[in-house]
């Protein structure tokens, strides 16, 4: 066997820890229509997946500037065709860690009508609540006056009712059953890093039987590895199983999976320094701008900094 080496550098600083919205944005772009036909599969049904769908980031940031700072979710607006033809729009809202919010429905209510005005197209609202509250679901937003009526009902997934469906998170081949599991594991191990390292390492070992292509097994290891963020020496017993697995199964995959962590690093070093620079010239970012810098590309962000050098405004250090 070759000679095992730890190289890979921590990606996350205390304050990251458990950094749920990050990886759930990135695996929703990517298998977006996994992730309505595993937790919306009427709807999935009624979509036509050959016409494709178009994710509508400028046309969603546009109505969500004012959102809480502070408040940890995921959004996404894709545009899809339904088997009729009719385009429709659909916004995916993954809650992460909110506990009990009272103005939860009105905020989805917001969205729905800035969108509905500036538009004028038919539109989806579907909410995933991946909270740890297992009373707090919201479903509708209603207001009565005088005889008026307003009333916006929004299909709800609670991640939590399937702790009693594990086995079949275990063997369905949708990635978001998967991830599903790998969410549920991250919460129920906060403070139980050996329990962690045995959670993680099962699932990490699904992805090798699961048939996958080499990427899906990549995109699935990054998420399973961002939410199941372990201490520097469980992390290196966990490598010396995978390399154990890939020494079994011939599908050296690690290596890849390794040198996304480092990539990561790299990436997160670059944003840090970014925010900086940008504080010290314009102030505080506001929320707007921390979006792009925790979605941005390491080559976005290197355009950023190089354009920041010279910009006179916030907004030109983001043009292009």
């Amino acid at each position: 066997m070759e000679q095992k080496r730890h190289s890979r550098k921590s990606r996350k600083t205390p304050d990251h820890l458990d950094d749920f919205d990050s990886p759930w944005k990135t695996l929703l772009e990517r298998y977006f229509p996994d992730f309505i036909a595993w937790f919306f599969p009427p709807i999935a049904a009624e979509i036509d997946w050959e016409r494709g769908y178009v994710f509508l980031d400028k046309e969603l940031q546009k109505i969500t500037r004012r959102a809480k700072e502070k408040r940890r979710y995921a959004d996404k607006l894709v545009k899809v065709w339904r088997r009729n033809g009719e385009e429709t729009w659909v916004l995916v809202h993954v809650e992460i860690q909110a506990g009990y919010e009272s103005d939860f429905a009105e905020r989805m209510f917001v969205y729905y009508y800035r969108l509905f005005d500036r538009y004028r197209l038919p539109l989806a609202s579907l909410v995933i609540l991946a909270d740890d509250r297992p009373q707090w679901r919201p479903k509708e937003y209603e207001r009565k006056l005088w005889g008026c009526e307003l009333d916006l009902k929004f299909p709800v997934v609670k991640l939590l009712d399937y702790q009693e469906r594990l086995a079949e998170l275990e063997t369905d081949p949708n990635p978001f059953a998967l991830a599903t599991a790998a969410h549920l594991l991250a919460q129920a191990t906060q403070k139980d890093p050996q329990q962690r390292l045995m959670g993680k390492l099962s699932l990490a070992k699904r992805l090798y039987q699961r048939g996958w292509v080499k990427q899906e097994v990549l995109d699935l290891y990054e998420f399973i590895d961002w939410l199941l963020d372990l201490p520097k020496a469980l992390d290196h017993a966990f490598l010396d199983e995978i390399y154990e697995l890939e020494e079994s199964t011939k599908m050296r995959y690690i290596s890849s999976a390794e040198r996304i962590g480092m990539q990561r690093g790299i990436q997160q070093g670059i944003a840090l320094m970014v925010r900086q620079l940008l504080q010290r010239r314009f102030g505080a970012p506001p929320a707007w701008v921390e979006t792009k810098l925790q979605e941005g590309t390491t080559p976005q962000l290197e355009q950023w900094f190089n354009q920041l050098l010279d910009a006179d405004n916030l907004e030109s250090v983001f043009k292009g």
